[in-house]
């Protein structure tokens, strides 16, 4: 071994075993067996089984023979992009490669995988981008780079994943982390190749892969083949990230097989709307038929929901927003909690402003604002009525938050996603999830003032201008 490259190792070595915990945790290495995985990374231990790779449904494929995926196993504390080939049935929504990103610790298996946000598409104009920030992130694909500072949107973009964050500390910080990309616009569920037209039937139509399902076994598929078992693992994202954590958390919870896991949905709700249901009572229902055709979520009776379906007993396949209470009865030993603010105006514009003629044909802002807010107001009321039963699935709904269109909670910092009336910030359920015992904390925020009265940010002015 070269001299300088001894010296970043043992330089590495200090660093990691000066950041181990006092007591070690679940999944953690001693300080001595850290060391030796500085020079001789853990290898795989949980590969994929011959039964997973030749399933009748979603197999879990693996790269051809050969292909460099440009992973490098002793490459720790470094974003490395993970190349998948075709053959694993991974690709973007434009048909273009997909690919995910790693960074490695010595230290420890335990694991945070967390699915990006960024919007939804459901026709021409949304899926090619025109709709600008209500249509879908990477319409055009992910450049090898994305996890650069050149990109905060995505390298900074919360807590849970920005191991040297200036002021918020989690306990992910110190894990292995996953950023899984979004490209495909369907929240991680989909299993369609749509065709699009052109509503003024001036160009081609657009071929859209609606692929999510298939990118997230792709996923699992390499991280079983390449990575440790984890001893912990979160599953965790924002907005069509979250909304995507409930879509994959059983099948990663099964495959990737951790000693105790985690899920947190930040900002992606999937409400309840029985198919029989009424839109005056689960404004959300519309929205849901609808995604449940372009996306392919029935298929003809073999999609991703009848899938799930298949070992999820309790889900309700006319009622999506069963799959929350599905998830808590499927694993009661697993911590699950989700969040988002009661004034969000981004995941609500998606989930009516569409759909509603009184809101897209209201000339006036303000009255279109209000009555997304109360359709909104109506969906939240919903969830928690559905999870008030459960001890292991919690919630945290704080009032309001001036960025981003009060959308997702855990994004840029936890600061200002509090609940002041009780004296709580969103690091307090973020550790219960994580860390807690007893029952998930449930707590929402029915103080509609205070939060409006923090004063001016200029982080918040700032990001909201390059949001």
């Amino acid at each position: 071994m070269h001299v300088k490259t001894k010296i970043k190792m043992l330089c590495l070595a200090g660093f990691m075993t000066s950041s181990l915990p006092a007591s070690a945790e679940l999944g953690d290495y001693s300080a001595w067996q850290t060391f030796l995985n500085l020079f001789s990374p853990p290898s795989a231990n949980n590969t994929v089984t011959s039964e997973q790779r030749n399933a009748d449904q979603y197999p879990l494929l693996p790269n051809p023979g050969g292909f460099d995926d440009g992973f490098s196993p002793g490459n720790y504390l470094a974003w490395q992009t993970v190349q998948l080939h075709p053959d694993t049935g991974a690709v973007c929504g434009n048909g273009s490669p997909y690919k995910f990103f790693v960074n490695r610790v010595a230290h420890t298996s335990n694991m945070i995988i967390y699915m990006e946000g960024g919007g939804a598409c459901w026709d021409y104009e949304s899926c090619t981008g025109q709709t600008g920030i209500r249509g879908a992130r990477n319409p055009n694909g992910i450049p090898d780079d994305y996890m650069s500072l050149q990109n905060p949107g995505a390298s900074m973009v919360s807590p849970l994943v920005v191991r040297l964050h200036p002021w918020t500390r989690t306990e992910t910080q110190g894990w292995n982390m996953v950023y899984v990309p979004y490209c495909t616009g369907d929240t991680y569920t989909g299993d369609k190749v749509a065709i699009y037209e052109d509503p003024d039937g001036e160009a081609d139509p657009l071929v859209w892969h609606h692929n999510g399902v298939k990118n997230m076994r792709a996923v699992v598929s390499w991280l079983k083949d390449n990575i440790e078992r984890p001893g912990q693992m979160l599953v965790t994202g924002c907005s069509a990230g979250g909304t995507g954590t409930l879509g994959n958390y059983y099948p990663l919870r099964r495959d990737m097989a951790p000693s105790r896991g985690y899920m947190l949905n930040d900002s992606g709700p999937i409400y309840p709307a029985p198919v029989t249901g009424s839109t005056d009572d689960y404004p959300s229902l519309l929205l849901q038929n609808r995604i449940r055709d372009v996306w392919g979520l029935d298929g003809n009776g073999d999609g991703p929901l009848y899938y799930l379906k298949g070992e999820m007993p309790s889900l309700d396949l006319n009622n999506l927003g069963t799959l929350m209470t599905a998830l808590a009865d499927t694993f009661p030993n697993d911590r699950m909690g989700h969040t988002q603010f009661w004034e969000d105006l981004n995941y609500s514009s998606y989930s009516y402003e569409r759909f509603y003629p009184d809101i897209y044909n209201d000339p006036d802002q303000a009255s279109r604002e209000q009555k997304i807010h109360q359709r909104w107001y109506k969906d939240t009321g919903n969830l928690m009525a559905s999870l008030n039963g459960y001890d292991n699935f919690g919630y945290y709904l704080p009032r309001f938050r001036d960025v981003n269109e009060s959308h997702c909670t855990t994004i840029i910092e936890y600061n200002n996603s509090d609940i002041q009336e009780d004296g709580l910030e969103l690091g307090h359920f973020v550790d219960n999830v994580l860390s807690g015992s007893g029952n998930v904390m449930q707590a929402s925020e029915e103080d509609t003032v205070s939060d409006y009265n923090k004063g001016f940010n200029l982080l918040y002015w700032l990001l909201d201008q390059l949001l």
